[in-house]
Order: C-alpha cells, then sequence, then structure tokens
C-alpha cells in the first residue's frame, strides 16, 4: 500500500476477487471504521470473553467463530455484560463474525457505544483466517518502487531495468507480441512476501497495463492484445538489465559465475545485457527464461559445459601422458 496507514474501511473496500474475496459487511460502529489495523495478525478472543485479558492481543483483528458465538449465547447475560464493556474498552480494530452469524443485540449495542467495527462474513472461520493472513502480510509487506517493465515469459517474471531510452518498453512490446505478457510498464511495485519472494504489480491498476513507446504514445495493451496479454502480479525470479552495448567491457560468454541483485533483502539472479544494432534482445530474453526454468529443474547449461570440457581436458591429458607423444594410437 502507498498510505503508511491501512483501515479497516480499506479492508472492507480491497477490490477482492474468488480466492481472496472476504464478502465482508459491517453491521454495527460504523463510526470506527477510520481505525487503524497496525499488525498482520488475528486472534480468536475466546480467553478475553470468559474474563481473562492479562494477554489480550488488543491490536489485532478478533475473529469470531462458532465458538465464541455459542458462548456469548449460552453465557447469562447479566454476567457477560461487564465482560464485554471491558472487552470493547480495548481499542479494538473490528470484530468479524463468520458463518454469517447472526450477533447478540447487547453485542452490537456495545460495540456501537464503542465505536468499534463489527463485520460479518459469510465464511466459515478457517477460510475467513487464511484469506486474512494472506491479505494482510502482502499489505504489510516491505515495499519498494522499482523503475523498469515487469512481464512473464514461459512462466517466469522477469523485471527488466536499464537507463531511459535503452529500449525497455520497447522490448517488452516484442515479447507481448510473441505471446508473453505484461504485469507492469515503467514504474513496478515490489513485495517481500514472507521474507523470500518478490511479488511484482503495477503501482496504479489505472494506468499499470498501458506502455508508453517513445514515436507512438501511450498504448492500452489490453485493448491492442486481448486480456490474454496481461496479469495483474508475478513473482519476480530474474532481472535482466539492458545496457548499451560496450566495446571495452569483457561481457560473460559462458555463465558459470552465477551474479544476483538484491531487493528488498532477496537475491534475485540477475543478467547484464549488452543493447547495440541487429541483437534480438526479445529472443535473448526468451532463451534466458527458458534457461532460467532449466536452473530451476537442476540444470545448469553452463556448468555442464564446463564440466564435459574439464572431462576432455582431463581425458586428452591423460592419453598424452600414458602413451606419450611418439607413440600412435
Amino acid at each position: 500500500m502507498k498510505s503508511n496507514r491501512f483501515t479497516v474501511l480499506d479492508l472492507i473496500d480491497l477490490d477482492l476477487k474468488e480466492h481472496n474475496a472476504l464478502n465482508l459487511r459491517c453491521v454495527a460502529g460504523r463510526r470506527g471504521l477510520s481505525r487503524e489495523i497496525k499488525v498482520p495478525e488475528i486472534n480468536r478472543p475466546g480467553l478475553a470473553l470468559s474474563g481473562f485479558f492479562e494477554v489480550f492481543a488488543q491490536e489485532r483483528i478478533q475473529v469470531l467463530g462458532r465458538g465464541e458465538m455459542t458462548f456469548i449465547q449460552k453465557k447469562e447475560r447479566k454476567e457477560l455484560l461487564l465482560t464485554i464493556q471491558k472487552f470493547f474498552s480495548y481499542q479494538i480494530p473490528c470484530c468479524i463474525s463468520c458463518y454469517g452469524q447472526e450477533i447478540e443485540d447487547f453485542f452490537l449495542n456495545e460495540a456501537e457505544k464503542s465505536g468499534c467495527p463489527v463485520l460479518i462474513t459469510t465464511l466459515d472461520t478457517t477460510e475467513l483466517v487464511i484469506r486474512l493472513l494472506r491479505i494482510l502480510s502482502t499489505i504489510f509487506a516491505p515495499q519498494k518502487s522499482i523503475h523498469g517493465v515487469l512481464v512473464e515469459v514461459y512462466g517466469i517474471g522477469i523485471l527488466i531495468m536499464g537507463e531511459s531510452g535503452v529500449g525497455k518498453s520497447e522490448t517488452a512490446l516484442e515479447l507481448i507480441k510473441a505471446g508473453h505478457r505484461l504485469v507492469a510498464d515503467d514504474v513496478v511495485e515490489i513485495h517481500c512476501i514472507n521474507g523470500n519472494v518478490l511479488l511484482g504489480s503495477g503501482a496504479n491498476k489505472i494506468i499499470g497495463h498501458h506502455m508508453e513507446i517513445r514515436g507512438i504514445g501511450v498504448i492500452n495493451i489490453t485493448h491492442l492484445f486481448g486480456v490474454s496479454a496481461i496479469r495483474d502480479r508475478k513473482k519476480v525470479e530474474l532481472i535482466v538489465v539492458l545496457e548499451e552495448w560496450d566495446a571495452v567491457k569483457n561481457y560473460d560468454r559462458i555463465g558459470i559465475e552465477d551474479v544476483y541483485m538484491n531487493i528488498l533483502g532477496v537475491d534475485i539472479p540477475r543478467l547484464d545485457i549488452p543493447v547495440k544494432p541487429g541483437r534480438n534482445i526479445s529472443i535473448v530474453i526468451e532463451t534466458a527464461a527458458m534457461n532460467e526454468r532449466l536452473k530451476n529443474m537442476g540444470y545448469n547449461s553452463a556448468k555442464e559445459f564446463n564440466r564435459n570440457i574439464l572431462k576432455w581436458i582431463e581425458s586428452e591429458t591423460a592419453k598424452a601422458v600414458f602413451f606419450g607423444e611418439n607413440d600412435v594410437i
């Protein structure tokens, strides 16, 4: 998220679909929808509802499953009222009731008095917790905006970087025309998920699948190539840095040494590709993507080539030592 502040209203308003949808609706405490969610964690408040508040995780979203709701319904109301009042005296971000369960009026009244939002979802408890943790881990993940183009080539997320005018967008356009997909152009927003996965997306959903091509202007990739040519986000697995050809520079021609770029504490394989007239950079990137897939499957072409060369050298040396220079084989 661009903002440092994420509220309950932001959670409700998230554009989530299919396996991420939370199906939330607010039934009480609407004036507290501006309350900030500060941690990407949830809490089941069974102990708190029974009156034990010593280790109450008040800063977390409180999830009410069937167990908590049955306890509220079965417990003597007069006995429970003081506990509920104390419960809502804490600055809880919000409460979410699962299974679409109706909530006792006295519970909603206390929530309304304290200004704590109470939400209802049709999801079961387990599914809600899974989706919430997945969504919150992305929202609260370390993030960084990078100037470049993110494309998916043969299933590999490739971040194309380089100086302005080197041909990043034009190269990406060739890849899209060849059947690959655009994730983001110009500004790529990177999120570090679980400390070891970089997830890239467009910084702005409205302009994310547009491209600026010098000499043409801004083009809409979705309209030109169809929805199959785009995707919203992709794991970054390879970084390609385009640079102007330097005749003096010694470029890697074998690829034995692995080079990495560190982004948000995660090392991503990096390739420096020189650009000059006559080089088909899109084909080079396609080949790099397929080679990266082979590496992920445990096969490294460069290292295999090097091993074969060493075997050949050792074999020829052994023959020369054993037979001697004047022996005829």
